[in-house]
Order: structure tokens, then C-alpha cells, then sequence
């Protein structure tokens, strides 16, 4: 028979078995989930998630380190097989996000619209500066070059976990990184501030004059056929009120309607130019010219148009378990649409007008063509609603530049949003010429959100030599960007201190 008292020690120890156990695995619940929380990726599950994207979730830049998909160097410029950014420590480790987000027809739409802007309307002079054979190349390669670039700055991204470009330069330079993206992005969104007051002088105007032939007679209706006071008009009552609202959620919701009024454009250009009289069209012989004197400022006008970096990190973030795979059918899908209807357009405008062709390519059109002048009011109208757009973002870079740690100011909001207002519509009542404005702005923020600061992120950021072969591209990029960024920007100036830039015909309502 058992001694009680042996069996009273072997359930002691049993129960101090047990609670040593429990103790074990609470504190390795505790490990795990600490080193789940901390660690920067999880397991490649690529595969996985392109086969079955209606399960997918959706990952918001804040995820960057939890995709490690297709992140490789070698995948982004060569297309080899993709290897993980960082290597997995925990096979069984893996996130799940919100499942929000949208397809990749989606965010094609989203950076289609972003790049078929405002800025194509100057394509067809971007050909009158380089030529036709040169303006063909131009096009292709910078195609090209924007499509590899908004992918670098996405791996860019990756690599230091960052979520934005401001956040992405600030990383990798401190504060003269944040400097320089804040300069690039103001000035590139303030200079499509007072190209947007310009066409509503180029366009509205003209459909005034052609609705209503006696309009000149009339009391207060005449101020609309006025180029100066119909800017004016529309730019304080319209678009200065809808630039005061903090939240441009509403706003962003006409995107739909501006890449409608852009194809409009597309068709009425198309259609129309061939038809136009002899009178106003250039001259024939110059329709296959290969190369003109104007190649550099040719390259800041279609940058201006194909500058989308700015909303690269957004567009990624919407993906549905995004990845470089994904991101790369969108870059691919969004820059070959661009490219066919830019082509499109440049084409139809050149080889009608030639050495005519303006800065806006519907100012070479009379003002009673019935089908352009639809173009032109659908035009201008959107550019009431796009207008408030770059206000808010240049608002939002000198609010973070500058009073990031500050209180919001109710004041401080509104003197910041009626100087860039006013400072707009006083530069479009002073130029009529939208091709100056879209040389000086893609001459100098364009080419350095595009081709200056991707590849320079990524040589600070490589842990690998920035003098290695595989550098070469971005090197190339680098003082590619630099070498457009000075002389287009001198040659710019140049032309508006000496006054040999071409005014244009609006310049005379």
C-alpha cells in the first residue's frame, strides 16, 4: 500500500510541472508574437496571391515590409527570377490586411488618368520644337524611361520602408532630401496651377464668342469673351472657393470626367486637322523634318506630360496585395495607353500645323469649329475642378515643410491657399503662352521627380558599390535628368527675359 505522503509529493511535482509548462509556452506565445510584430517580411507568397486575388487583401504602404515579392534588383531591371527582398526568418509567419483595395484594371485606370492630363494638350508643339523624327524618338524613350523609373522609386520605397516620396527622400537625405521632393512637387504642382488659369483663357473664351456672335454688344456677358476677365471670373468665383476645402476627396472623384474630356480632345484634333484651309495650317514641307533646334525643351514638355511619380506611392498602396509584379502590369499597361494616344495627338496637331502648332494645340483651330469648341469647354470646365487639386497639394508641401509639428490654423489656411491662387491668376494674366509654362515646369520639377531623384535614391540606398556595372542605368538616368534640368530651365528663361518666345493668338480676345 502507498504511502499517502508519496502520493501528495508526485502531485506537488506534477503541478509544478505543469505551471513550469504553462509558464514556457506563455512566454513563447510572447517571443513569437514580439518577433511577429517586429519582424520586416514574411514569407514569399507571390505565387499564391496572383492565383487567387479575389481572396487577396489589400496593403497599404505602411506594409511595405510584409510583401516581399518579386522585390529583387534583378527582377525590376532584367525580368530574372524573382527572389525575396529580405529573407523570411519564420516560414509560417504571414499578414493578412484589410481586404480593400482594387484590381490591377483599376489601378491601370488611376495611373492612366494621372498621366493623361492637362500636359498632353502640348505634345503636338513638343514636335514643332524637336521635329518629327526626333519628336518620335523623344517620345519612345522617355516612355520608356518613366516606366522604369516609377518602378524604381516603388523598390526605393521597399527598401527603406517608406511609404511616400517626401518620407522616401527625408530616409535616404536627411533634410536637404525633403528639401529638394517639397521644391520638385511645388513647383511641378504650381506650375500646373497657372497652365490650368491659361487654358481657361484659351477655351472658355472662344465658346462664349461662338454662342453668342454679338456678344461684345451685351452688358456683363462681355466679360467672358474677355481672355483676362473671364480667367479672373472664374479662377476667384469657381475655382478659389473649391481650393479653400481641406479635404479634395469630392474633388478627386471628376478624375473620370478629365480622362473623358482628354479622349474628346483626342477625336476633335484628330478629326478636325485635316480639315482646316490651307491659311491656317504650316507649312508641308516641314511635316517630316527629323530634327529641329529645340530638342532639350521638347524633352520638358513631355516629361510635363508623362510625370506621374507623384502618385506612384498612392496607386501602389491601392493595389490588392500589391507586389513589383503587379505594380510593374500597371506601369506597363498605363505608359502603352499613354503612349498610343500621346502619339495620337502629337501627330494629328504637327503634321497639320507644322510650325504653327501653339502651345495649345486648340488655339490652332478657329473659334466657330463646332466639334473643337466642345473640346474647349469640356476643357475648361475640368480645369475649374483640376486647379483646386494642385493648390491642395502645394498646400500640403508647405504645411509639412514648414508647420508639421504645428496646430492646424484656420488662417494660416487660407492666406497660404489665396496667395497660390492669386500668385496663379496673376502669371496667366501676364503670358499667354502655355508652352512656356510647360517647359519651365517639366524642365525643371518634372525631370527631377522622374529621371534625378528614382535612380539617386537608389545608389544612396544599394548596399551594394554605386560604381558596379549594374549602376549604369541609373547613372545614365542621373545625368540624363541633370543635363535636361539646367539647359531646359536656362533656354526657358531665356526666351521669356528676351521675349522670343511666341505669345500666342489668345493673347489678342
Amino acid at each position: 500500500m502507498r504511502d499517502p505522503d508519496d502520493n501528495q509529493d508526485k502531485q506537488a511535482l506534477l503541478q509544478d510541472h505543469k505551471a513550469t509548462n504553462d509558464s514556457d509556452d506563455n512566454r513563447s506565445t510572447d517571443d513569437y508574437n514580439t518577433e511577429r510584430n517586429t519582424r520586416s517580411s514574411a514569407t514569399n507568397t507571390s505565387n499564391r496571391n496572383e492565383e487567387h486575388d479575389h481572396d487577396g487583401a489589400t496593403a497599404t504602404t505602411e506594409y511595405y515590409d510584409s510583401f516581399d515579392v518579386d522585390d529583387s534588383e534583378t527582377a525590376l531591371l532584367h525580368g530574372n527570377r524573382p527572389r525575396d527582398l529580405n529573407e523570411a526568418e519564420n516560414a509560417e509567419t504571414t499578414y493578412r490586411l484589410p481586404s480593400e483595395g482594387g484590381s490591377v484594371f483599376a489601378s491601370f485606370l488611376n495611373m492612366s488618368n494621372s498621366i493623361i492630363g492637362a500636359g498632353i494638350i502640348g505634345l503636338p508643339f513638343s514636335f514643332k520644337e524637336a521635329g518629327f523624327g526626333m519628336g518620335l524618338i523623344l517620345l519612345i524613350i522617355l516612355t520608356i524611361l518613366v516606366d522604369w523609373t516609377v518602378r524604381l522609386l516603388i523598390y526605393n520605397g521597399k527598401l527603406s520602408g517608406r511609404p511616400n516620396y517626401q518620407d522616401l527622400l527625408e530616409y535616404a537625405f536627411g533634410w536637404p532630401g525633403l528639401l529638394a521632393i517639397s521644391l520638385a512637387q511645388f513647383v511641378f504642382a504650381f506650375g500646373a496651377m497657372c497652365a490650368y488659369c491659361v487654358i481657361i483663357g484659351d477655351t472658355i473664351p472662344h465658346v462664349f464668342r461662338s454662342l453668342v456672335p454679338n456678344i461684345d454688344t451685351l452688358p456683363f456677358v462681355w466679360i467672358f469673351a474677355n481672355r483676362r476677365l473671364c480667367i479672373t471670373f472664374f479662377t476667384v468665383l469657381v475655382s478659389y472657393p473649391l481650393s479653400l476645402y481641406r479635404d479634395m476627396s469630392k474633388l478627386a472623384k471628376t478624375s473620370g470626367l478629365a480622362l473623358i474630356t482628354i479622349f474628346v480632345i483626342i477625336v476633335s484634333v484628330s478629326l478636325e486637322a485635316p480639315k482646316m484651309p490651307a491659311e491656317l495650317r504650316g507649312d508641308p514641307s516641314l511635316r517630316f523634318s527629323f530634327a529641329n533646334d529645340e530638342i532639350i525643351q521638347a524633352v520638358a514638355v513631355i516629361s510635363f506630360a508623362f510625370v506621374c511619380h507623384h502618385n506612384s506611392f498612392m496607386i501602389f498602396g491601392s493595389l490588392r496585395q500589391p507586389s513589383m509584379n503587379r505594380f510593374a502590369k500597371v506601369a506597363h499597361y498605363s505608359m502603352a495607353l499613354s503612349f498610343v494616344t500621346c502619339t495620337v495627338l502629337a501627330l494629328s496637331g504637327y503634321l497639320s500645323f507644322t510650325d504653327k502648332t501653339a502651345g495649345n494645340i486648340l488655339n490652332n483651330f478657329p473659334a466657330d469649329n463646332t466639334l473643337i469648341n466642345v473640346a474647349r469647354l469640356a476643357f475648361g470646365m475640368n480645369m475649374f475642378t483640376t486647379l483646386p487639386l494642385e493648390a491642395f497639394v502645394c498646400r500640403e508641401v508647405l504645411e509639412i515643410l514648414f508647420w508639421s509639428s504645428s496646430p492646424h490654423s484656420t488662417v494660416r489656411h487660407v492666406v497660404i491657399t489665396t496667395s497660390l491662387v492669386g500668385v496663379s491668376l496673376l502669371i496667366s494674366l501676364l503670358t499667354c503662352n502655355l508652352g512656356i509654362v510647360l517647359e519651365l515646369t517639366g524642365g525643371f520639377s518634372a525631370t527631377m521627380l522622374a529621371y534625378i531623384l528614382p535612380p539617386l535614391c537608389y545608389l544612396k540606398l544599394a548596399k551594394e558599390s554605386i560604381w558596379q556595372l549594374n549602376k549604369i542605368p541609373h547613372w545614365a538616368t542621373l545625368i540624363f535628368g541633370l543635363v535636361i534640368m539646367i539647359f531646359s530651365t536656362s533656354f526657358s528663361i531665356q526666351k521669356v527675359v528676351l521675349g522670343t518666345s511666341d505669345p500666342g493668338p489668345t493673347c489678342d480676345l
